[in-house]
């Protein structure tokens, strides 16, 4: 058999051209020949050139990536005519082989074609790339040439009159046609660059987002091949390996995606709608204009959608066709051949080619790689257009947020919490909604199909099948409602339970001290229970959902077959057998899905309602000098910058007390407007309810004065400030601004307002920094002693996030920012209630009589603290909403004498308040010792805290880059071993051998399958069954039909055990998961609860309620869907893979190449996955917090004019997420496509090895449906393993804390050794006593030695640091003895359980803490006393009167922390408390530092009487309070200095005590 180009038939006489050159087919086909091969001649050398220069410059920057013109149209067509050119090419082979000899001319050609197409492709590309069109020449000859050779080939088959009949006269008009567009396209490239035979060529700029070297995001601007396959994401995610991926990386957005670009689309339609309504009610519909805006890319996905459904049905086609001609294959002869033989070779009709197997093979492989990729660039357009329309969709409630009036703030209309509903989570619903929606549409249509395919494949019976799918659809779509209930239900109580543990973690050491904590741990347990029932019904309905979508298919393919075996006549053949079950799989997953579609469609419809809504609400009015002439303004702002250093006269003088007078100004007249800033005419404001808050308004605030606007609480001082900045309603009247005053209002509100940024952005707030002002403005506002303490000075962060400050220093930094803008005008709400007496003093000092005054600024002042009136140039009293008088103060002295006496009597009482408070230690310092305390700890906690975060931090220090990374792309299998211990070793085992069953079942069922449909009856050969079906219907006997139903009952058998099997694996995993839930909480609750006090000095406290809320939640609700998925697709993948290994095990050599590539596949993207994942959530929390920031300070944000700049910062910050949101889904599809590739080759091989080997007919169709399986399930192995390894790091945060060391609570005495009453006496003796905190620090108490008598009453003072509170502690052994001992009436503590200890001893602490629930539980959680006991502790610490007022007695509530009594109170609280423990030992830490006087004598009256026969322990701050004491302890760095009664103490002219004395006087 010689190769010869035209094949030497006998008695043909192939080379001769007799009847004329080209009636020699032979010729016309080495005529084709010739382009291809001069296109190879041509681009050959071109590209070998140019690839040379390229590699020098490694990274061609992506501004070169320009597309000529109709760029993704000639790759399309590229890729269709390779495709007719395969078909050409298995034509050609096909009809080879029904030739005598080889005609090489058959398919040698069509070959070349096909490397001339790749090249002409390759060739393309870089040339685009180089941007040099004039080498287009080339390819443009190419394709004349192309076009002629093949017209003549057509033309000589239409003369030898083929026609469509003919397989390849169709291929052969198709490639004419292919070409000729080639060719137009080409000319259309010349005509619009114009690169040749023109004078000017054009020039060309890439697009504007690759001139900016930020975007990053490339999948706009690629070629399509690169489009399908993200091939642009492989250094991205490769690289993730070697380092993070940071924000820098994913650079920015292109600007068709940025929010700014869409949200101008969604509102141009929004507006246009509300243009064309006639009725002026009615509001725009959001759906038509999401559909305006959004509409076109939607389309264009479905398109893709549908394609990729027709393209799904084509794998069970293929595979019916491969089993059925597998087994025909041997039986037709080539005796038959019905082909006709023209021109001397054979052409063969179409349906003869779809017969060959390979051929078959092909076309499955081919229609699998284009199905998914379209599936995946559907899914990737619909993702992109969501995140498009939530850009949109925030800038549009943001935009109107800064538009919402106040008074819908603030009468509750529209709350913050609905406001972050909106933007957290209606418009991801939507976002989600568009994911889904192409399904809605495309899900139907694929199920009609389905069942149109298999009515035509079985019959009726496959009506039976589909039926009972579509039966059960409904009870998914049941499930899934039931599920999100289920939901909301353990959200409610999780709420309640991280309530309840927050309280217990702010007073642990309260409940330490008084041995309560298992009581409060119980109330935990107890909640938790609740909502592990409420977990345990969550899982059930799971489970359920997973049952039903595992069950489903079995129950349709039972009920198929074993109908189709009772009803019908014919047998059921392997080949239909295998085409239906490949379909019956291809129908579940759009019934599964369209459950959870609809439901989202629901809520979409929901939250498009709310939205709406929200849109609609009440907007601010536009005042005139809202949208005044701006660009003045900004020129006054200029002018006003630098006046911060010119110093105006000095005004000392003005503070004398008994002066009156006011220095002489010029004298005000009101005619001279230019002194007036702000004048209101008979105004009358309402915050919208339509009764009027102020009332006739008639006030003007003169230019560059101080203003006091004075009254009682309540009567409207602050509503006058808001009235002004046109923040309220007007109902008449008019506000008038002095033209160059309004541009912008310096305001600090009453309710202190931070931005979560660093100190230093919240007083500059978009100012310009200036080194002197910044300075004054701290120094008047007294904050350098709070900034030193913070940890980074001023670059620390502060607000939601950041470090929480006390009141007083919020208040203060409010203040700062409104002295530091640079605006005329200043309205102060209040600047000073929060503030102590030397702090307002100051304030009002320097802040604003000097700093502000001196730049003549006009300031509007509101306060209660009269004693300031005298600085005021101009007062305003206020009453009940109207103004009371108005004037300077001598006019008010003499006209309104009565108001005038009334505020002296005022400013007298508020003098004493004055010189009292200065007794007390200030509230500031106190706040800033609070302050102090929390960093000092933090520190200590730092250097552990930076280990936990990351992994244990590598033993030798060397940074290289392999343990990095192999630590990044290793499974944490420790902590899942540690998850799944936790589940229960029985749970288990039931979960691994029920998954093992289940799946087993499944695989015996599709054998059986192939067995039955295999089972020739008499072995008869089924070719000439079907020849003789007529005679052979007669003989069809009934034996054979017995022999035919025998399989039946096994069957059914099997499909039974499959469906139990189902119920039973997706139980087991579900309650899998609430078990080991239940148990990690339960641990990690006790662990924290009864670790010694100093884990909570060192771990913060936001860490240890991270575990509990974010973490406990994963694991409660992620981890056990993620490990169902994970097992079960790769237990479908690795029962897949058994199958066709053992079907054709030649597939196993195929196998090796094929795992190392998915290995690779998933190593990458399990790390790069990982960091996006971060990305997007940490790129999610500033964008959240920002707009609720911006909910909070409206008013601030409208009155300094900031709105653009807080719209700038929430596009960047959309922008920002967006990005991160994309490269997530990106990379996600870049996973998609390359496992659905790997799982197309393996269902060619697979299907190969069966064609080449030649198995048996039932066990190839079984093969070859398990490997269609594999496509779907791999990728959904490596995204589960992805997901798994996030979710992990929450098991391995929980169980860091699972090590801690627990307190030794047991002690080596035993209880009943403890007498009942003990402490009898109250006697204590301090034997050489020394104390650390922790094994690893310096000890704080060195060798104490002291005997306290019964009854004594014992002061301990000293500086602080000198160790009184670690005494303190020791007495309760919450610290570490480790030398001497404290033996209390006789017994050493150290010996005694922690809980009977700390039961029989009290301590009032230093900061009162209170539980939400009822006084009865704090005074008494364990229940043990009489309400009378009760009643007696309230009466001694004073609160029997109060707690009889309050409603419900002892059983009245008190709210969280207690913040519904006031600080003394709380702290008499704490006093009755233990009172109530009737101890004969009571210490009292400092439990007088935060009392006024009046409560303070009350505890010191109380203590003498009703503790006089106990002893008492009093750690003193102010040392008058121990100057009673029988016994005074002076200490200093942790040891004692002088020990005796107070009075020889004193006489100690020089001692230590005398000296304390003298300093606190």
């Amino acid at each position: 058999m010689a190769l010869s180009f035209c094949g030497d038939d006998r008695g043909s006489n192939a080379y001769s051209v007799e009847k004329g050159v080209l009636d020699n087919g032979c010729f016309v086909d080495a005529l084709n020949l010739v382009p291809h091969v001069f296109l190879l001649f041509i681009t050959f050398p071109i590209l070998f050139i140019g690839w040379g220069s390229q590699s020098s410059k490694v990274q061609i920057h992506h501004n070169t990536w320009l597309h000529f013109p109709g760029h993704n149209l000639r790759w399309i067509l590229t890729f269709t005519l390779l495709f007719v050119h395969v078909c050409e090419i298995a034509e050609g082979i096909v009809s080879n082989t029904q030739m005598e000899s080889n005609h090489l001319h058959l398919f040698m050609p069509a070959l070349m074609g096909f490397i001339a197409a790749t090249t002409s492709v390759v060739y393309y590309h870089n040339i685009e790339t180089a941007n040099f069109p004039k080498l287009l020449l080339a390819l443009f000859i190419y394709w004349i040439l192309a076009f002629i050779t093949k017209m003549i080939k057509l033309w000589k088959f239409a003369e030898a009159s083929l026609g469509v009949k003919e397989l390849r006269f169709c291929i052969t008009a198709l490639l004419v046609v292919l070409y000729g567009l080639l060719m137009a396209v080409e000319i259309n490239v010349i005509r619009v660059r114009k690169y040749v035979f023109f004078a000017n060529p054009q020039r060309v700029k890439p697009p504007e987002d690759l001139q900016d070297l930020g975007v990053r995001f490339l999948q706009p601007f690629v070629n399509l091949l690169s489009k399908a396959t993200y091939w642009w994401m492989n250094p991205l995610i490769i690289g993730a390996h070697k380092r993070p991926i940071e924000l820098k990386k994913i650079g920015k957005l292109p600007i068709a995606m940025r929010a700014l670009t869409n949200y101008l689309r969604l509102k141009d339609s929004y507006e246009e709608q509300r243009q064309n309504t006639e009725d002026p009610e009615k509001s725009p519909s959001i759906w038509k204009s999401m559909y305006r805006a959004f509409g076109g890319p939607i389309l264009l996905s479905s398109t893709f959608r549908y394609m990729a459904d027709l393209l799904g049905f084509a794998g069970p086609l293929c595979i019916s066709g491969i089993v059925e001609h597998l087994d025909n294959s041997t039986e037709i002869d080539r005796t038959n051949k019905t082909g006709n033989m023209t021109l001397g070779v054979y052409f063969m009709s179409s349906t003869e080619l779809l017969q060959n197997t390979s051929v078959l093979a092909v076309l499955l492989f081919l229609a699998l790689v284009l199905q998914r990729t379209f599936l995946q660039a559907s899914y990737y357009v619909t993702i992109e257009t969501g995140i498009n329309l939530r850009g949109a969709l925030l800038a549009m409630i943001y935009n109107k947020i800064l538009r919402l009036s106040t008074s819908n703030m603030s009468m509750g209309e529209m709350t913050l919490g609905q406001i972050n509903n909106l933007v957290a989570i209606e418009t991801n619903q939507l976002m989600w909604f568009l994911f889904l929606c192409p399904n809605l549409w495309a899900m139907p249509v694929q199920i009609i199909m389905g069942v149109i395919l298999l009515y035509y494949l079985l019959g009726d019976s496959a009506l039976i099948g589909a039926g009972v799918i579509l039966l059960l659809a409904p009870v998914q779509y049941l499930i899934a409602t039931k599920l999100a209930d289920t939901q909301k239900s353990t959200l409610d109580y999780s709420t309640d339970r991280l309530k309840k543990t927050t309280e217990i973690l702010k007073g642990i050491k309260l409940l330490k001290l008084y041995a309560w904590e298992n009581i409060f741990c119980d109330r935990v347990e107890d909640t938790r229970g609740k909502e592990l029932t409420s977990l345990k019904t969550f899982a059930l309905y799971t489970s359920m959902s997973i049952f039903m979508n595992a069950a489903i298919p079995i129950a349709a393919v039972l009920a198929t077959f074993v109908t189709h075996a009772y009803i019908e006549e014919v047998r059921l053949s392997p080949a239909k057998a295998f085409a239906s079950l490949a379909l019956f799989h291809i129908l579940v997953t759009p019934l599964f899905l369209l459950s959870t579609v609809v439901r989202f469609a629901v809520k979409a419809l929901v939250s498009v309602q709310k939205l709406s809504e929200f849109l609609q609400s009440d907007e601010i009015g536009d005042d005139s000098w809202r949208n005044g002439d701006m660009s003045m303004s900004l020129e006054i702002g200029k002018k006003y910058k630098y006046h911060g250093d010119t110093k105006a006269i000095n005004r000392k003088g003005r503070y004398r007390m008994d002066n009156y007078e006011q220095p002489m100004r010029r004298q005000l007249r009101p005619t001279e407007t230019e002194d007036v800033a702000v004048q209101v005419n008979d105004g009358f404001f309402t915050w919208g309810s339509n009764l009027s808050t102020l009332s006739d308004i008639n006030i003007r605030i003169p230019t560059g004065q101080l203003t006091m606007i004075v009254g009682q609480v309540g009567c409207g001082k602050s509503s006058l400030l808001l009235a002004m900045l046109g923040e309220m309603q007007t109902i008449s009247g008019k506000v008038f601004w002095s033209n160059k005053n309004r541009y912008s209002v310096a305001y600090a509100t009453q309710k202190s307002w931070l931005l979560n940024a660093t100190v230093e952005e919240n007083i500059t707030f978009g100012s310009p920094f200036n080194k002197q002002r910044y300075k004054e403005v701290i120094d008047a506002c007294s904050l350098q002693p709070d900034i030193d303490l913070l940890p980074f000075g001023d670059q620390t962060e502060i607000g939601e996030r950041g470090i929480n400050l006390s009141g007083g220093q919020r208040q203060r930094i409010c203040v700062a920012r409104a002295l530091y803008q640079n605006t005329n005008i200043v309205f102060l709400d209040d600047p000073f209630s929060a503030l102590d007496i030397h702090l307002s003093d100051h304030l009002m000092q320097e802040g604003i009589l000097k700093f502000l005054q001196d730049d003549k600024r006009t300031v509007v002042l509101v306060t209660h603290k009269l004693q300031y009136l005298i600085h005021a140039d101009w007062i305003i009293a206020m009453k009940d909403g109207s103004v009371l008088r108005e004037g300077t103060l001598k006019d008010i002295q003499t006209h309104d004498v009565e108001l005038y006496e009334h505020w002296k009597t005022l400013m007298n009482r508020q003098d004493q308040e004055l010189e009292k408070e200065t007794e007390l230690e200030s509230q500031t310092t106190l706040e800033r010792k609070t302050l102090r305390r929390a960093f000092y700890s933090r520190e200590a906690k730092n250097q552990i805290d930076d280990e936990d975060e990351e992994e244990e931090v590598e033993e030798d220090d060397d940074d290289n880059m392999s343990t990095t990374t192999s630590r990044r792309s290793k499974i944490p299998w420790k902590m899942c071993c540690r998850y799944l211990s936790s589940g229960g070793f029985l749970m288990v085992f039931l979960m691994v051998s029920s998954k093992l069953a289940k799946h087993s079942v499944m695989v015996a069922i599709d054998y059986w399958l192939a067995a039955w449909t295999s089972s020739n009856p008499h072995n008869q050969s089924l070719a000439d069954s079907f020849v003789n079906a007529t005679n052979y219907t007669k003989n069809y006997d009934a034996t054979q039909i017995a022999e035919h139903r025998s399989y039946v009952p096994v069957f059914i058998i099997l499909c039974g055990a499959g469906i139990a099997l189902c119920l039973i694996t997706s139980l087991t995993v579900e309650f899998l998961g609430v078990a080991a839930a239940t148990n990690l909480h339960h641990n990690l609750l006790n662990k924290i609860i009864h670790a010694p006090i100093r884990f909570f000095d060192v771990t913060p406290l936001g860490q240890i309620l991270n575990r509990f809320s974010a973490d406990t939640n994963i694991i409660d609700q992620h981890i056990p869907p993620t490990l169902e998925s994970l097992t079960r697709s790769t237990l479908l993948c690795l029962s897949a893979i058994g199958v066709i290994a053992f079907v054709t095990p030649a597939f196993l050599i195929a196998l090796v190449p094929l795992a190392v590539a998915f290995y690779f596949i998933q190593k990458y993207f399990r790390v790069a996955s990982k960091d996006l994942q971060d990305l997007d959530d940490s790129t999610q929390l500033p964008l959240l917090c920002h707009f609720s920031e911006t909910a909070e300070g409206l008013t601030t944000i409208r009155a300094f004019r900031h709105e653009a700049r807080f719209k700038q910062r929430m596009l960047e910050l959309t922008d920002t997420n967006n990005t991160a949101y994309l490269f997530l889904s990106a990379a996600n599809r870049w996973l998609e496509v390359r496992t659905d590739y790997l799982g197309a080759v393996i269902v060619l091989t697979a299907a190969v090895a069966a064609i080449w080997t030649s198995s048996q007919s039932g066990l190839v169709g079984l093969g070859l449906t398990y490997a269609l399986t594999v496509t779907n399930y791999l990728n959904w192995v490596v995204r589960n393993l992805a997901d798994l390894e996030v979710q992990m790091a929450a098991v391995k945060k929980v169980n860091s804390f699972l090590s801690t060391e627990s307190e030794n609570y047991e002690g080596s005495m035993d209880v009943s050794q403890v007498p009942e009453d003990w402490p009898q006496h109250g006697e204590i003796k301090i034997h050489d006593l020394c104390v650390r905190y922790d094994s690893m620090l310096k000890p704080v108490l060195k060798h104490v030695n002291a005997h306290i008598n019964p009854g004594q009453k014992v002061g301990i003072c000293g500086r602080t640091g000198s160790g009184k509170s670690s005494l303190s502690l020791a007495f309760f052994n919450m610290v570490d003895v480790f030398e001497g001992k404290i033996v209390i009436d006789g017994i050493d503590i150290c010996k005694l359980p922690l809980q009977t200890l700390r039961s029989r001893l009290s301590i009032i602490l230093q900061d009162p803490v209170l539980f939400s629930g009822s006084i009865r539980l704090n005074l008494d959680p364990e229940r043990t006393c009489t309400d009378d006991r009760l009643w007696e502790a309230l009466e001694i610490a004073q609160l029997k009167n109060m707690v009889k007022a309050l409603p419900g007695g002892l059983d009245a509530v008190v709210t969280e922390g207690g913040e519904n009594f006031s600080v003394g109170q709380r702290q008499l609280f704490c006093l009755a408390r233990a009172f109530v423990r009737k101890s004969s030992i009571l210490i009292m830490d400092e439990a007088t530092a935060s009392i006024d006087m009046a409560t303070e004598n009350i505890l010191q009256k109380v203590v003498m009487t009703a503790f006089a026969d106990r002893t008492v322990v009093t750690i003193a701050h102010r040392v008058h309070t121990i100057l009673t004491a029988d016994l005074v302890i002076v200490m200093k760095r942790g040891s004692i200095m002088e020990y005796g009664k107070p009075e020889i103490l004193m006489e100690q002219e020089d001692g230590l005590f005398a000296s304390i004395v003298k300093a606190d006087m």
